[in-house]
């Protein structure tokens, strides 16, 4: 039978320190390359085979793991919430971490997480880019009213950054003087652009033929429209990673932690750990959802206690 080798991995932005082990422990070679796909070839094909390798989840680890897994008999992806040994150690360093990670892979303990298909996460990075496009609109629309306000200009909060109005507004109020009206026309195409982009995004997303048969079945339910839809398809990705309910809930944000010692139990507020990205959609979907649906509309009517 052949040894397998077992490799652990640092990442960061522009290092990568490496501990590679066989199955007895023994270290075989460790070390520090750059963060390069060049370096990462060439340190490749020193390797002992076969081999299988483990990293920490960081912003860097996607295009890493792309790039290593046609060349592994396994890669692995780990939890960096659950790495907490890592942290709590005395002394800390990329070549201790890297060590505990091969031995964490090595006898099985690896808190692995899991890592979407290169395609998914390609469609997830344009719809987070989508929404920091929606958060910069919003931005500029409250320095509007910022500058507005700043000069005591009267106006109508509901029709201020429609187009019409804020035409008539720059043009027919004395209270605007040039350098305001310079100022408030910038951020309006600056709006205008950011709106444009935008909508451009989310009709590529919704056109793909990766995403376009599960969106139009998410949409077929009440209150949900193409951004929950293109949010859930792309972060939650494969439904089937979770073996139950329960867990859903969890990686959506929708459920407090929980702290239990003896006879005490306790439950916190919605839990940090979850995905961000959706567990705002949700929330803003369930807060839009009455609106949209009278049987909804009547349910939270009973759980509120108005009828």
């Amino acid at each position: 039978m052949q040894t397998m080798y077992y490799i652990g991995l640092d990442v960061h932005k522009r290092t990568i320190s490496y501990c590679v082990k066989d199955g007895s422990g023994a270290i075989h070679a460790e070390g520090t390359i750059p963060a390069t796909r060049f370096d990462l070839d060439r340190w490749m094909r020193a390797l002992p085979q076969p081999w299988t390798a483990a990293m920490e989840a960081t912003v860097f680890t996607g295009w890493i793991y792309d790039h290593l897994r046609p060349h592994a008999a396994a890669l692995k992806v780990a939890h960096p919430l659950m790495l907490r040994a890592i942290a709590a150690a005395k002394k800390k360093n990329d070549r201790i971490d890297a060590n505990k990670i091969c031995d964490c892979l090595r006898c099985d303990f690896l808190p692995e997480c899991y890592m979407a298909s290169t395609a998914i996460r390609e469609r997830r990075r344009t719809l987070r880019y989508r929404n920091l496009l929606v958060r910069q609109m919003v931005q500029m629309k409250n320095k509007i009213s910022g500058l507005l306000m700043e000069a005591g200009v009267s106006y109508n909060k509901q029709r201020l950054h429609k187009t019409g109005y804020f035409r008539e507004l720059l043009a027919t109020n004395p209270d605007i003087d040039e350098g305001l009206v310079s100022l408030l026309r910038l951020c309006r195409e600056t709006v205008v652009r950011l709106q444009r982009t935008e909508i451009a995004l989310v009709r590529s997303l919704e056109r793909d033929s990766l995403l376009i048969d599960r969106v139009e079945r998410l949409m077929t339910i009440p209150a949900v429209g193409p951004i929950t839809a293109l949010t859930w398809a792309l972060e939650v990705g494969d439904v089937q990673r979770f073996s139950s309910i329960k867990k859903a809930i969890s990686y959506c944000g929708l459920c407090g932690a929980e702290k239990s010692s003896g006879n005490t139990v306790q439950r916190t507020p919605l839990s940090k750990q979850r995905n961000k990205h959706l567990q705002t959609t949700l929330i803003e979907a369930a807060k839009m959802a009455p609106r949209n649906s009278p049987e909804l509309a009547m349910l939270y009517a009973w759980k509120s206690g108005s009828i």
